[in-house]
């Protein structure tokens, strides 16, 4: 499992985790150390003690007794001095030994084969030992809460310089061919070598954007003169009288295409500028305006094929949107209606948010629905003479205008093609 966490977060994880290995062994050093220099100081403390009190068996020297908290067994000892059953079996040396709901400390010494046993009350011990654990687990706590802090201002003081980078990558004058570089303004460590990577790629970057704004400009001088030159020749064959009706057929065959590819060639340029001053001096016009300059363009070919055009109105918003990009999306959608769909009828409805073009042809399978926006994808290999960019044309003008467009199937057949103008119009 790959947990995502921001650089940031794993400098003070790894903070806290090496605050808590380093405490945390520290505090069971000192846990064991305490207790092993206590039981040892105990331990001796208890042998000295007892052998004091051996003298009350071999010189019957009864002033020497026990302390308060402690207990004197011994083999055949008078009276509570007898050595109980449950400590017969305790080997000598020291032992900790639990009778009843008290724990105690025992020295156990055999002497000519009598067995000689002292008790002392661990109580104030263990209270020692619960406090040292007090303390060592509240040092481990606070430890473990500074090495947390500490980590969050490090990271703070080691993310600056690359959260920093980033806002200058992403801000848009980067692109311009006058910024300037980001590697002076870092020292000569990873963040430097970084900044150096990012002004090499920016550099890069800059140059292929100055040469795309090369190619559209002279594709859009080099281009329109043909394109020109083929619609006066079309109009002035249109005008012939002597050309029979066959001829004048492709001739306004050939007349449209030329304009279809004027509008093509200009909606590539448009996109390719994409810049917001560039745009704005672009045509503006409502979706109305739009749709019925497309009906006039679209209705004879659409009929012509035998098909029903429906057009409804609607309330569509009085919003002004450029010109040349909606009649892209709106063209190629009723192109493709037009494309795929071979009887029944087309229907382009304006809505509070945009538009809509239905058609009742062939529809687009299931498993194909999702490719379709994408370059080069048609829905049948068999019907079209396009090459599988309307769609994809569609759908980069939406992404770049910020529209939204989405496909859905109708009963029994057919698409529907829905254009959401969702942004703000320029």
């Amino acid at each position: 499992m790959e947990f995502k966490q921001s650089l940031a977060q794993r400098i003070i994880i790894a903070f806290a985790l090496m605050s808590a290995l380093v405490a945390g062994a520290f505090a069971m050093g000192i846990v064991a150390t305490v207790h092993l220099v206590e039981e040892k100081l105990i331990s001796a403390g208890l042998g000295g003690d007892l052998q004091r009190l051996l003298l009350m068996d071999s010189v019957s020297d009864w002033s020497h007794r026990p302390e308060p908290d402690q207990l004197f067994y011994f083999s055949g000892g008078p009276g509570d001095f007898e050595l109980p059953k449950d400590l017969r079996h305790l080997e000598p040396g020291f032992h900790e030994v639990f009778r009843e709901q008290l724990s105690y400390h025992a020295m156990v010494e055999v002497v000519d084969g009598r067995r000689y046993v002292l008790l002392q009350d661990q109580s104030d011990f263990e209270e020692r030992e619960r406090v040292l654990f007090a303390v060592v687990l509240v040092g481990f706590v606070l430890s473990l809460a500074l090495a947390v802090f500490l980590g969050w201002i490090l990271a703070r003081k080691v993310m600056a310089p690359v959260v920093r980078l980033a806002r200058q990558v992403r801000h848009r004058d980067q692109l311009l061919g006058l910024a300037p570089p980001l590697a002076p303004d870092y020292a000569a460590d990873e963040v430097g070598e970084l900044a150096v990577a990012f002004d090499a790629t920016l550099g890069r970057l800059r140059q292929a954007l100055t040469r795309e704004r090369l190619f559209t400009s002279d594709v859009s001088h080099e281009l329109r003169t043909p394109l020109m030159v083929l619609a006066s020749s079309c109009e002035l064959l249109l005008e012939n009288p002597g050309i029979d009706q066959r001829g004048r057929n492709q001739v306004e065959r050939i007349a449209r295409a030329c304009e279809e590819m004027r509008e093509l060639v200009q909606t590539f340029l448009t996109l390719a500028r994409a810049q917001r001053e560039e745009s704005s001096a672009s045509p503006q016009q409502t979706v109305t305006q739009v749709a019925d300059s497309l009906l006039c363009l679209w209705r004879d070919p659409i009929e012509s094929k035998g098909l029903i055009l429906n057009f409804e109105p609607g309330n569509p918003p009085d919003a002004r949107y450029n010109a040349t990009l909606l009649n892209a999306v709106m063209g190629n959608l009723l192109r493709n209606a037009l494309h795929y769909t071979e009887t029944g009828f087309i229907r382009l409805a304006l809505t509070e948010t945009g538009f809509m073009v239905e058609d009742s042809g062939v529809g687009i399978p299931e498993e194909k629905r999702e490719a379709m926006f994408e370059p080069f994808v048609r829905g049948s290999e068999k019907r079209g003479e396009g090459l599988g960019l309307g769609l994809s044309l569609v759908q980069r003008i939406c992404e770049n205008q910020g529209w939204t467009v989405s496909l859905t199937t109708m009963e029994p057949n057919g698409c529907r093609f829905e254009v959401e103008l969702t942004q703000t119009a320029k």
